[in-house]
C-alpha cells in the first residue's frame, strides 16, 4: 500500500511547470498567432497579451496562495474552489470545468491533424491523390492517446511530456533563428501595419485567449504532486511569466518576418520564417499532442474529484465515477467517460464554436479562482495564512478582467456559460439540500463589512436630525406563547425601523442555563426564518427583569442607530405583568426612551385591514409618534392594504380647529391618510375616553393609543384597563415630541 501511495504521490514541480508551458505554447501559437499580428499588429498583439495576462497571472498568483493555505488534493481548480466557496458552487463551476478540459482534448487533436497539411499537400503533388478530411489523422491519434492513458496513466503522460517540450524547444530556437527576405528589409514601421479592414480586436482576442489557458493545467496533478503547496505555486507562476515573453518575442519576430497578408492568409507561416521549416509542423504536432495529453490526465481527475465530493444524484455514478484502479491509482472510470466525449467532438471535427464555449468556462473558472482569493483577503480571517500571499487587489482586477473580457468576447456566449453555471448549481443544491452553498469565507465577508460599518457609524459625528426611525428593543419570554410583540417589531424593522427581540430568560448565568438558552434561540431563529424578518434575535439571562431592561438599554445596537424605544407586551386580563411594566417605567424613561406597551388580545390582529390613532388633548405630544408608527406599520406587505383613521377628542371649541390642524398635518407630511378618515370627537363629561374607543374602534385590528408620563405614576397598571371590547392595542408615550417632515 505504501509503495502505491509513494507511485501516486511521485511528481515534483517539474511536471507542473512542463504541463503549463507545454499547453500555453500550444496550437493557437502555431496556428493563429501570425493571424492576430497580421491584423491588429505587432503592437495590438502584444496588448492582447497583456490583458490576457490580467487574467491569468492574478490567477496564477491565487492559485498559488489558495495552494499553500490548504491541503490541495485531487481535482486540482475544482478542488479549490469547492474547499472555499462550498460543494454546491464548487460542484457547478467544476462540472463547467471538466467539460471544459474534455473538449479540450478534442479540439487539440484536431489541430494535430493540421500538422500533417505539409504531408497532405506532397501526396497531392506527388501521386495527384487528393485529401481533404483530417479526421483520418484526429482518429487514430484520439484511439492511440485513449489507448496510452488506459494502458500506462499519467505516468507514461509525464514521460512523453519531457519529450514534446524537447521538439517544442527546438521549433522555437529554429523559429528565431530563421531568416526572410522580408525581414531583411523591414524596419521599426512594419511593427504598427495590419492588412486592410482587419477583424474587430475583441475578436481577434477572442481566437488568441485560449493560448493562454493552460496556466493551470498543471495545478489538475495537485493528487499526484509530492508537495503541492511547493510546486503549484513555483510551476504555475513560471509557466505563466514564461509563456508571456515567449508569446512577446514571437509576435514581435513574426512582425519583422512576413507581410500582414501574409501572416493573415498563411497558418503555416512560420514554415516559411524557420531555419529548417518542417520542424513547425512537427512542433505543431508535438505542442498540440502535449496539450491533449496534459487534458486527458487533468479532465478525469477533475470528474473523479466530482464524483468522491457525491455531487450528483446517482450514488452508483457518484461511486463509479470516484473510483480509481488498485494497481496505480489511476481514475480509469471517469478515464472511460472523458475518452468518450472527446472520441464524440474528434468525429464532428469541428469544434469552432465549441472552442468560444470553452473559452467562456475557463473565463468562469479563472475569475472564480481570483474571486475567492480577494474574498480571503477582504475576510480577514485568521486561519487563512498562506506561505505565499498575492495582493487582494490583483485578484479583483483579475475577476473583474475576466467578466469584462467573457462580455467583450461574445456576450451570448458569455450569459449562456454564466446561465449553464447557474443551472448546474440549482440542480447541485436542490439534489443536495444538507450541502452548504456559501462556505466559510462569505461569513468572514460579511464579518468584516458589518465591523467597518459599525467602526464608521460609531466614529461619525453623530448630528441631530429632523426625522424619526424607530430603534426598537423588546424583552419578552413570551415568544412561544404569543409571538404578538414579535411580529410588531417584524413589522416596525421590515423597511423604516429596526427592531432586536431578546428572549428573557429568568435566572443566573451558568452552564446549564447558556445551554438551555442557546436551545431556545435556535429553536426561536428556526421559527422566525420562515417570516424573512428583519428582525434581530438573542436571548438575555438576568435574575430580574429590571436587571435585564437595565442590561439591554446599555446594549450598543448592531444597527449602528442607538436604542430610542423600548416594548413592552402583555395579555388582557393578567394584572401581574403591567405591574412589572409600571415598577420599571422610571427606569426607561432615566434613558429617554420611547416606550411601547402591546396589549393583546385573542383576536390578535385580526384581518390588518385597519389601524386607528386616538389623540387626545392630555397627551397631544403622543400624536406625531402614534402618526409615524401606524405608517412605519403600514410599510409591510401585511399591511398594505391597510387604512389609517385618525380620532381625537376635543371640547366642541377645539374641534375645528384640530380638525383642520391634523388634515394640514397628513397633506403636509405626505401620509397615507384621507380627509374623510380624520374625525374629531367631542368630549364629553358622560362618556371617558375609554368608553369612546371601544365603542369607535370595536372592530379595528390594531389602535394605538397614547400615555403621558405622569398618568401611569398616578394610576399605575389602570391606565391600561378597560379596553376589553377592542383587539390588539399600542399604548405610546414620546419621550419629547416627535416632528412629521
Amino acid at each position: 500500500m505504501s509503495k502505491l501511495i509513494e507511485q501516486k504521490k511521485g511528481f515534483g514541480t517539474v511536471p507542473v511547470f512542463l504541463t503549463a508551458i507545454s499547453t500555453i505554447l500550444g496550437a493557437v501559437m502555431f496556428l493563429r498567432f501570425g493571424y492576430a499580428v497580421g491584423s491588429i499588429s505587432f503592437y495590438g498583439t502584444v496588448f492582447i497579451v497583456i490583458i490576457g495576462h490580467l487574467v491569468t497571472i492574478p490567477t496564477a498568483l491565487a492559485i498559488a496562495e489558495i495552494a499553500t493555505n490548504q491541503k490541495v488534493e485531487g481535482g486540482g481548480e475544482y478542488y479549490i474552489i469547492s474547499r472555499s466557496f462550498g460543494i454546491n458552487i464548487g460542484a457547478a463551476i467544476g462540472i463547467a470545468l471538466y467539460f471544459s478540459r474534455a473538449i479540450s482534448i478534442a479540439f487539440y487533436v484536431i489541430a494535430f491533424a493540421e500538422a500533417f497539411e505539409p504531408v497532405f499537400e506532397w501526396i497531392n503533388s506527388e501521386f495527384g491523390f487528393s485529401l481533404s478530411d483530417k479526421r483520418i489523422i484526429s482518429l487514430p491519434a484520439m484511439l492511440i492517446l485513449i489507448l496510452i492513458m488506459l494502458r500506462k496513466g499519467a505516468n507514461l503522460g509525464m514521460k512523453a511530456l519531457y519529450i514534446v517540450v524537447i521538439i517544442l524547444f527546438v521549433s522555437l530556437v529554429l523559429f528565431f533563428m530563421g531568416q526572410t527576405d522580408y525581414s531583411a528589409d523591414s524596419s521599426f514601421v512594419y511593427l504598427s501595419q495590419t492588412v486592410e479592414n482587419p477583424d474587430d480586436f475583441f475578436y481577434v482576442f477572442a481566437i488568441i485567449f485560449p493560448a493562454f489557458t493552460g496556466m493551470a493545467a498543471g495545478v489538475g496533478l495537485s493528487g499526484d504532486l509530492k508537495d503541492p503547496k511547493k510546486s503549484i505555486p513555483i510551476g504555475t507562476v513560471a509557466a505563466t511569466i514564461t509563456g508571456m515573453v515567449i508569446y512577446i518575442f514571437i509576435a514581435f519576430k513574426l512582425s519583422r518576418s512576413a507581410s500582414s497578408a501574409d501572416l493573415v492568409n498563411d497558418q503555416l507561416i512560420m514554415s516559411d520564417i524557420a531555419l529548417w521549416g518542417p520542424i513547425i509542423p512537427i512542433g505543431l504536432a508535438a505542442a498540440t499532442i502535449s496539450s491533449a495529453l496534459g487534458s486527458i490526465i487533468v479532465a478525469p481527475r477533475i470528474l473523479q474529484a466530482l464524483g468522491q465530493d457525491k455531487v450528483f444524484q446517482v450514488k452508483q455514478a457518484n461511486d463509479f465515477l470516484g473510483a480509481e484502479r488498485a494497481r496505480d491509482k489511476e481514475p480509469i472510470n471517469a478515464l472511460i467517460i472523458t475518452s468518450i466525449i472527446a472520441l464524440f467532438f474528434v468525429l464532428i471535427g469541428d469544434v469552432n464554436f465549441v472552442a468560444e464555449i470553452i473559452s467562456m468556462f475557463f473565463m468562469v473558472s479563472y475569475g472564480s479562482i481570483c474571486m475567492i482569493s480577494f474574498l480571503h483577503h477582504f475576510a480577514g480571517d485568521p486561519s487563512y495564512r498562506p506561505s505565499f500571499r498575492s495582493k487582494g487587489v490583483i485578484s479583483m482586477v483579475g475577476a473583474v478582467a475576466c467578466l469584462y473580457l467573457m462580455l467583450k468576447m461574445n456576450f451570448t456566449y458569455a450569459v449562456l456559460a454564466l446561465a449553464t453555471m447557474t443551472l448546474f448549481y440549482l440542480i447541485i443544491s436542490a439534489t443536495n439540500g444538507n450541502r452548504k452553498g456559501l462556505a466559510k469565507i462569505f461569513q468572514g465577508v460579511i464579518f468584516q463589512v458589518s465591523r467597518k460599518l459599525q467602526i464608521f457609524l460609531q466614529n461619525t459625528e453623530k448630528e441631530e436630525v429632523e426625522g424619526w426611525r424607530p430603534s426598537v428593543i423588546c424583552i419578552s419570554e413570551t415568544f412561544f406563547q404569543r409571538p404578538s410583540a414579535f411580529n410588531m417589531l417584524r413589522w416596525i424593522s421590515h423597511k423604516y425601523g429596526f427592531g432586536t427581540y431578546l428572549h428573557y430568560v429568568n435566572g443566573y448565568l451558568s452552564k446549564e442555563s447558556i445551554e438551555s438558552s442557546k436551545k431556545e434561540y435556535e429553536e426561536i431563529l428556526a421559527l422566525s426564518s420562515s417570516t424573512r424578518s428583519n428582525v434581530f434575535i438573542d436571548t438575555m439571562i438576568s435574575p430580574s427583569y429590571t436587571s435585564a431592561i437595565a442590561q439591554a438599554m446599555q446594549m450598543p445596537s448592531i444597527s449602528g442607530k442607538e436604542f430610542n424605544m423600548i416594548l413592552f407586551e402583555y395579555p388582557k386580563g393578567e394584572e401581574k405583568v403591567p405591574t412589572r411594566i409600571t415598577e420599571n417605567f422610571s427606569l426607561v424613561k432615566a434613558a429617554n426612551f420611547d416606550v411601547g406597551v402591546l396589549l393583546t388580545s385573542e383576536r390578535d390582529f385580526g384581518f390588518r385591514k385597519r389601524i386607528d390613532i386616538w389623540i387626545t388633548k392630555s397627551d397631544y405630544e403622543n400624536s406625531n409618534l402614534m402618526i409615524l408608527m401606524a405608517y412605519i406599520i403600514m410599510g409591510h406587505p401585511e399591511w398594505k392594504s391597510a387604512r389609517i383613521n385618525i380620532f381625537a377628542i376635543f371640547p366642541e371649541d377645539d374641534i375645528e380647529r384640530e380638525r383642520k390642524n391634523l388634515t394640514e398635518l397628513a397633506q403636509q407630511g405626505r401620509l397615507p391618510i384621507s380627509a374623510k378618515n380624520i374625525e374629531v370627537i367631542e368630549k364629553k363629561e358622560e362618556f371617558s375616553n375609554r368608553d369612546i374607543i371601544n365603542s369607535k374602534s370595536r372592530y379595528a385590528d390594531l389602535t394605538i393609543v397614547g400615555f403621558r408620563s405622569e398618568a401611569i405614576k398616578q394610576l399605575e397598571g389602570e391606565i391600561f384597563a378597560g379596553y376589553e371590547e377592542i383587539g390588539n392595542t399600542l399604548f405610546l408615550n414620546a419621550s419629547k415630541s416627535k416632528l412629521i417632515v
